[in-house]
């Protein structure tokens, strides 16, 4: 499943996080590549020890705690710490997949990746090229969103971000264990969660059928979950 997750950051939040990074030193993004990851990647980074990739992180984990959309898209379990990369011209990264299991570096614990998410800090005028390009069974799929959007997939697909030709593309990349590990299980749950929701608004919370789907809804989450 793939989902577009909007206005994880508002303009201004974009705008402050920005100008702290921005003014930070950036490294190679190879820092903290695998094996396979390294013969793809051109980009820069953020080290992540750094104070600014701390306090940016910190912003997008509190902004990411108080999207409904999010939560209910992932159920996170645990998420790492946010990496910070920019493309200029002729940079790219190409196809690969996520490793799957990463170390927190804060903490040292292993996480397992269930998703990937991308959190574009850039706007899509600012740029050409840069594009995601997530591949699954039903074809190929370019993102390009606004400054402020982030894009969910599933962390086992292949991807590439294609070469910059103008500008720079600034993101946010991280990764999320979830508390349903499967992603059709994930994606199933979702849709009942926002068909909940739906009919709550129209029928209220207290209507047989909302309670029953809720009921549902928790013991599926109660069969499937890891924790």
């Amino acid at each position: 499943m793939m989902l577009q997750v909007p206005q994880v950051l508002t303009g201004d939040q974009v705008a402050d996080l920005r100008a702290l990074i921005d003014a930070a030193p950036w490294v190679d993004g190879n820092v903290t590549s695998g094996f396979q990851a390294a013969l793809a990647k051109n980009n820069q980074q953020l080290p992540q020890a750094g104070e600014a990739a701390r306090a940016a992180g910190a912003t997008i984990l509190a902004a990411l705690e108080r999207h409904p959309l999010f939560v209910s898209a992932a159920l996170p379990h645990r998420v790492l710490p946010p990496l910070f990369n920019r493309y200029g011209e002729g940079q790219g990264f190409g196809d690969h997949i996520d490793n799957a299991i990463r170390r927190d570096p804060n903490t040292g614990a292993s996480l397992r990746t269930d998703l990937s998410a991308t959190l574009f800090l850039s706007e899509p005028e600012d740029y050409d090229g840069g594009e995601l390009v997530v591949d699954d069974l039903y074809g190929s799929h370019v993102v390009k969103l606004a400054a402020g959007d982030m894009i969910l997939y599933p962390a086992s697909s292949l991807h590439h971000v294609t070469p910059i030709t103008r500008g720079t593309r600034t993101a946010s990349v991280f990764w999320i264990q979830s508390l349903v590990r499967d992603d059709a299980k994930r994606a199933l749950l979702l849709d009942m969660d926002v068909a909940i929701q739906r009919v709550s608004r129209t029928a209220g919370p207290a209507d047989a059928a909302v309670l029953s789907l809720t009921g549902t809804y928790h013991n599926l989450l109660r069969m499937w979950a890891e924790v």
